[in-house]
């Protein structure tokens, strides 16, 4: 049995609970669980799971209640779940062998977000989170949207060494309804703003609060915070770096803003060389009447060892291409994208395909 300890907080998830600890309980792992204010039965449905229930009373900080929770672990390798995210495969042999052969990096989850469209239609897309560490060298920061960070000080502005996670998880948190999703980003925007308060120069306090204020459809005041967070010059090798950068471009398209947009993409382009971001910036040049300057950055797009990480966007991706060599009557290339497109299909529609273990570099 490797020495993990599954480390999971939470409030009212009866809804999630009950899944996530059974598909866990497959690994005989240790599960710790830490119920921060429960008034339904989530903490009655982890007791059937594990013994190891505390209550953590809630001071509005996320790092508390995972730090408090890890310290109640018997191992130092802690996986950090939440109640929401259900495990459908882990390579067991794989983990153990990278963690005896890389003891102080982190483990990196590529999650599989559920996502629920203005009609109501579920898709997906992923995002890499560091969930995996060793409580002797890391802990979480950031009072929300914690982030696990190394004990040094010294080390928080450099990138953490990481490996890809050999497991699929599914994220059903995002998979709300408008009504939903408001509420819950207006609870993050009050932590978010008074941890401004404290902070007002902070970069990643300030990419949060856009992309809240995006969600919900205050553009010009995501537009703000996007740029205040990018004024701080944080590195672009970051991650939250990166998706910030983008998230201002889309949201300068939002609000008439293309040339802008374009010109922010284009400055960042050499730094910044994900499949994310060149699908992004394709999308951007779309927007700003450059169609051939798209299709030959959603073509390079596809070409990128990443690529997978687009979720559903790569099938997007693909659908511009094809769209792109229709209109220039390049039907033959139209004809070849498609071919792709429908193996590409074939392969997304299961969220829940296979991660495949490799190692990385992210940030905190």
């Amino acid at each position: 049995m490797l020495p993990i300890s599954v480390c999971i907080i939470g409030k009212n998830e009866e809804k999630f609970i009950d899944d996530c600890l059974k598909r866990l309980s497959n690994y005989d792992w240790e599960i710790v669980f830490v119920d921060t204010g429960s008034t339904d039965k989530t903490r009655e449905i982890a007791l059937k799971y594990t013994n190891n229930v505390y209550d953590f009373e809630w001071i509005n900080d996320f790092s508390a209640a995972r730090n408090f929770c890890a310290k109640h672990a018997s191992n130092n390798w802690i996986l950090s779940l939440d109640c929401d995210e259900y495990v459908n495969r882990i390579d067991v042999r794989i983990l153990r062998m990278l963690m005896q052969k890389f003891p102080k990096y982190t483990g990196v989850i590529r999650l599989k977000n559920l996502v629920r469209d203005a009609d109501g239609n579920t898709g997906y897309g992923t995002d890499d989170v560091t969930r995996f560490y060793n409580r002797n060298y890391y802990g979480f920061d950031f009072p929300i949207h914690e982030q696990v960070c190394s004990h040094k000080l010294s080390e928080r502005e450099e990138k953490m060494e990481c490996f890809l996670m050999p497991m699929e998880v599914i994220h059903h948190g995002y998979d709300l309804s408008p009504e939903e999703m408001k509420k819950k980003q207006e609870r993050n925007l009050l932590m978010l703003y008074k941890n401004l308060e404290n902070a007002p120069d902070d970069a990643y306090t300030c990419f949060q609060i856009a992309q809240s204020e995006f969600i919900i459809g205050e553009y010009e005041k995501a537009v703000y915070f996007y740029e205040k967070g990018l004024e701080q010059n944080p590195s672009p090798e970051f991650i939250y770096v990166q998706v910030m950068i983008m998230s201002l471009a889309k949201t300068y398209v939002k609000v008439g803003r293309s040339e802008d947009a374009m010109q922010l993409m284009e400055k960042y382009a050499k730094q910044c060389k994900t499949a994310k971001y060149v699908f992004t910036h394709a999308g951007v040049m779309l927007d700003c009447n450059q169609p051939l300057k798209a299709l030959m950055l959603y073509v390079k797009t596809t070409m990128l060892s990443d690529a997978d990480t687009l979720g559903e966007n790569l099938m997007h991706c693909y659908e511009h291409i094809i769209d792109l060599y229709t209109r220039m009557n390049d039907f033959k290339m139209a004809e070849v994208f498609q071919q792709r497109f429908q193996m590409c299909k074939i392969f997304s529609g299961d969220p829940a395909r296979t991660c495949c273990p490799s190692l990385t570099s992210q940030s905190a």
